[in-house]
């Protein structure tokens, strides 16, 4: 199993390290850390909060001569509140300034939701909320067609300001619409995806399209522990399954289940914050999954979303916004 896919004409480590939840004050360090691990794909988005310290990590690692700005596949994405397609490029500009980068090798729509504009001087990132001083604080959408903002994110590709552009969390329908209108093509779909949520006709639909995938939170459940969005009885880690394959392999089951992910053709970006993890995550392609064990694992499938605007945009930011049935 190659260690890359195919993203356009270029080819994308299929392992990257995921900054969703990193500190902001650890970013620059697990960064550097990971880059000398061997990782050379950073996904990073403008809501995460830590873009600027994930690029003082890649700066430290490029002046130690660790790597160079070409060995590197940086991925971000438009947040939500700069839909309204004179406010994209000023998006990506911020990213490239704090990333320290002239370019980015993929820009994604982060979600398919459009929330009314916060300038970059008043707060960022603007996270959910339109006015945190509101009673009570909620979210406020903005009527923003995907399509005009679409137009924009091609208009960023054409300026070469990015190399590919794609999108996140969308649903089948969503992406038969953006490919019937879409004059720069997206490479990439970037979704959910875990043995507890395997998505795989949605996942077979994009390759159709000819879109690369990856999934985030890639191990499931931890991530949304902390949040409550997810409990800890929703480890996929103690599925007797997973366990078995995990001592068979003498790997870890963390191990296992990035190795099916990447078996099943996807990108994965599983975080940490621990260092010693990092060489693990890594370690994936030196072993394979029979197809006796990857219809295993995925027949663990739930349906089970840990990452879901219809329930916490209710219940965080005051306002129901499915965009998923």
């Amino acid at each position: 199993m190659k260690d890359s896919i195919k993203v356009n004409n270029e080819q994308m480590p299929a392992v990257g390290f995921g900054l969703w939840k990193i500190a902001r004050e650890d970013t620059a360090a697990m960064v550097s850390h990971a880059l000398h691990a061997g990782y050379r794909h950073l996904d990073s988005a403008a809501d995460y909060g830590n873009e600027a310290e994930a690029g003082e990590g890649i700066r430290r690692a490029i002046d130690q001569g660790i790597c160079t700005r070409e060995d590197l596949w940086l991925t971000s994405k438009l947040w939500n509140t700069f839909h309204r397609p004179e406010h994209v490029r000023e998006a990506c500009e911020k990213t490239l300034a704090d990333l320290g980068v002239d370019y980015l090798d993929l820009y994604l729509v982060h979600f398919p939701i459009a929330l009314k504009y916060v300038p970059i001087t008043e707060r960022y990132p603007p996270e959910w909320i339109f006015d945190p001083e509101a009673e009570p604080p909620t979210m406020e959408t903005d009527p923003v067609p995907l399509s005009e903002t679409w137009r924009a994110m091609e208009a960023l590709v054409h300026a070469g300001l990015v190399r590919n552009i794609g999108v996140c969390n969308y649903n089948s329908a969503l992406l038969h619409d953006l490919m019937a209108y879409a004059t720069v093509k997206p490479a990439m779909l970037q979704i959910e995806s875990h043995p507890y949520l395997t998505q795989a006709r949605l996942i077979r639909l994009a390759q159709q399209y000819d879109l690369a995938v990856t999934a985030f939170s890639p191990l499931g459940a931890g991530s949304y522990v902390e949040l409550a969005m997810a409990s800890e009885q929703e480890s996929v880690f103690s599925e007797a399954v997973v366990v078995k394959i995990a001592e068979r392999l003498q790997r870890s089951p963390a191990q296992v289940i990035l190795r099916w992910g990447i078996q099943r053709g996807t990108a994965v970006i599983p975080k940490t914050s621990r260092v010693e993890r990092l060489a693990e995550n890594l370690a994936v392609f030196d072993f394979t999954l029979s197809d006796e064990e990857m219809a295993a694992i995925s027949a663990l499938n739930r349906h089970r979303r840990f990452n879901d605007p219809g329930a916490f945009c209710e219940q965080a930011f005051g306002h129901f916004y499915p965009i998923y049935d």
